[in-house]
Order: structure tokens, then sequence, then C-alpha cells
């Protein structure tokens, strides 16, 4: 019987861990295989899953040097070519996955330039569902120009899952879409999931992905060298964000973005978001839904 995706996604991420680890990761039932989100090592910490209702733990404590062992796996034995990302907290590895990190921070001139002394790693299982944006993309291009879209759900809603699947489709383009050119500035790497130059995850042919660059510094670089017609940006936050932003949508490019949000009412309770709104450069959200039976879609137009 052929396995399930899901599961073979979940294996595929427990073949990163050291070899006792990957072992007892591996004897996990395929029923929660199928929907674990993310293995984690703490150091002196029995190993643990995360599903959906929470961290359940393996009968298997956590050496530090098997994380210095993850690490060494993730990179291929080539710390040195991951420094950049890896000064920062995370390592994109093979395949599509995602290791954040966290240790002792060697300090420079207030500048964090290394990890050293592992004490965590967190495994996120990325999973593509791709189809789940063909239905509202169209609606996106309402009259053959792409309109400023925001996503919105609260934290683990979903919001990168649907990006990346958005992007993918607008870049693949349809019977009634036009490709479009769509510059994605994947800040903490993890809608393409960069590896060594090439994205992990199909996020369409005619994407170009600016990786682990700040959204501020990078949507000024693909404005200048690139000529999107469309650029994508996970998690707006703070306000250079806001300010790069402005400066695109007054540049005539086309501006999708996610947001922490589970509607248009708690936008306009945050100082941050309210003023995205009264700056009118979105006119259109995609409010994700989460239920027992799945998550749901609904398009709907922001005030003017």
């Amino acid at each position: 019987m052929t396995k399930n995706l899901n599961i073979l996604r979940y294996e595929e991420a427990a073949g990163i861990l050291p070899n006792r680890l990957r072992k007892l990761a591996l004897a996990l039932p395929d029923e929660q295989k199928a929907v674990a989100e993310e293995l984690r090592l703490r150091a002196g910490r029995p190993l643990t899953v995360l599903l959906p209702q929470g961290e359940i733990s393996f009968d298997a404590v956590v050496e530090p040097e098997e994380l210095e062992i993850l690490c060494d796996l993730a990179t291929e034995f080539s710390r040195y070519a991951a420094a950049e990302s890896l000064r920062e907290g995370f390592l994109p590895v093979r395949g599509g996955f995602r290791i954040g990190l966290c240790g002792t921070a060697v300090m420079k001139g207030g500048v964090n330039t290394n990890l050293k002394n592992l004490s965590s790693a967190a495994i996120r299982i990325a999973r593509e569902r791709k189809g789940i944006a063909d239905a509202i993309a169209p609606l996106l291009l309402p009259s053959g120009r792409f309109v400023n879209t925001l996503i919105l759900s609260p934290p683990g809603g979903g919001k990168t899952t649907l990006l990346r699947d958005l992007v993918r489709r607008l870049s693949e383009g349809s019977d009634v879409l036009i490709p479009q050119r769509i510059s994605l500035i994947d800040e903490r790497g993890e809608v393409a999931v960069m590896h060594q130059g090439e994205p992990q995850m199909d996020v369409g042919p005619h994407t170009d992905v600016l990786d682990a660059c700040p959204k501020a510094l990078g949507i000024p670089i693909v404005l200048r060298a690139m000529n999107p017609q469309i650029i994508a940006v996970d998690e707006i936050t703070v306000q250079q964000d806001l300010t790069a932003i402005s400066m695109a949508a007054g540049c005539g490019v086309g501006l999708l973005a996610t947001i922490h949000a589970a509607n248009q009412t708690e936008l306009l309770q945050k100082p941050l978001y309210r003023q995205l709104l009264e700056n009118q450069i979105f006119r259109m959200a995609i409010r994700i839904i989460s239920s027992e039976k799945g998550r749901a879609y609904e398009v709907e137009e922001l005030p003017c």
C-alpha cells in the first residue's frame, strides 16, 4: 500500500535526526505521523513531537552532543556554508525542512555572529497543500490586474501554507490566469525553503526568491533588480515593513502579504495594522477560518 504523503514527510523529517533518536521517531504510529507538525529536541529533556493537541514525549533524553550531530547532519557537515542562517537561529534543510535553533549567542559589536552550545532544536515539518489557492487566485485579479491582498489568520492558522500556494498558482498561471512575475521576500526561509539556491517548495516557475533578508531591505532590492509584478512577503510585523510596502505600492507593484489577525475587527484594534488599513494600500483580504472540518478561505473587500 502506498503511504500517505503526510506520513512520508514526517519520516523524511525524522531522517534528519541522529541515529538513536531517528529510530524512536520512526516508531511513532502512522496516524500521529500524518498530523505531526514538529520534532523538538531539548538538551537534557525527552525528545518530543508536536501534534495538533500538543507535545508528546518519547522515552529518550536528548544528549547535548546529539544537537551538535543534528546540526552537522542538517548542514551536510558544512556549518561554515550555513553561517548566515545559523546566526539567525535556523537552518534550511534539503527536502523543504527548517530547523529552528537555540543556544548561546556569540556577540561581536552588538551583533550575533553565531550560535554555540546548542540547547534546543525544532524541526518543522513543512507540508505543501497544492491546490488550496486554485479557487482563490482568480478572485484577486478581478479585471486582469492583481489587487493588493492580505492573508489573515491567528498564529498557526495556515497563513504561510496558503501564501506558498497562492504564489505558486499566480506564478504558474492557468486557463483563466496570466502567469505573474513574483518576487518572494522569504525572510525566515519558511515559504520557499531555499537550499543552496534552490527552492525546496514549489513556488512556481516565474518566482524569484530573496532568502533570509528582512522585508524592509528586501523590497527595495527586488524593485531595483527583478521588475516584479507582485511582491509577496510573510508576516508584516514592524513599522519598517509598512514603510517599504508603501514605497512598493507607490511604484505600482502588486502586494501579497500575511498578517496575524483573525479578522478585520482585530486588525483595527492594533495601531500598526490600523495604519495599514488607513493607508488603503491593501484592498482585499483572505480570511482563514479553522474548524474541526479543516480550513476554509473567505475573500472579502477591505474598507476604502
